[in-house]
């Protein structure tokens, strides 16, 4: 079965292929152009279903599923914030480094070394059968001092419940268990499996 993804960031599409590995999985822009997707959901789950649809739709075809992931880190001490815009915190063309900095910066303006904080995983599968979508989550901490190059996005900030290394200090392997990536994927496989194209 070919699963195409509704991204063209490189880090998720590396962990989704060492996750998905019993499927054909192949960026949906190696398919067609990439185009953009307005994400004006108010939840995870939202943007993950409008980013899956619009690929779907953009593919035109019935033979694939479409997963589409919307992902990110809320902190406590920040009333939620990054979210839903955890890949735009520091703005529209923000890297990974900026929102990174600019979470470290809100920490520091409020005088905290550290926060609870946990990341979401929504994911969405849409094929000709329709749309499902499961979740997953990792808690935690996010600490005011990066460690570690492992990772992306705001891994080495994130220490998950039970460790003392940020996730950029962490293996993949350890990573690989805890992910909330992880959790969300192993509930769409069982998904992927029910699926008849």
């Amino acid at each position: 079965m070919k699963l195409i993804l509704a991204t063209g960031n490189q880090g998720k599409v590396r962990e989704i292929k060492e996750y998905c590995d019993t499927f054909e999985v192949i960026p949906y822009t190696e398919l067609i152009e990439p185009f953009e997707i307005v994400e004006d959901g108010n939840t995870f789950k939202q943007n993950a279903i409008i980013k899956a649809e619009a690929v779907y739709n953009a593919l035109g075809r019935e033979d694939v599923v479409v997963l589409a992931d919307d992902s990110g880190i809320s902190v406590d001490a920040l009333g939620g914030e990054p979210g839903i815009y955890s890949a735009r915190y520091a703005g529209e063309d923000a890297s990974d480094k900026d929102n990174l900095f600019k979470l470290v910066e809100e920490l520091k303006k409020r005088a905290l070394k550290s926060s609870p904080a946990h990341y979401t995983a929504a994911m969405a599968l849409v094929s000709k059968n329709g749309v499902q979508t499961v979740h997953g989550w990792m808690y935690g901490e996010v600490i005011d001092t990066p460690r570690g190059e492992n990772g992306f996005g705001y891994d080495p900030i994130f220490i998950p419940e039970g460790f003392t290394k940020t996730l950029g200090e962490l293996e993949s392997d350890v990573k690989k268990e805890l992910s909330h990536r992880a959790k969300a994927l192993s509930l769409a496989k069982m998904f992927l499996r029910t699926i008849k194209l």
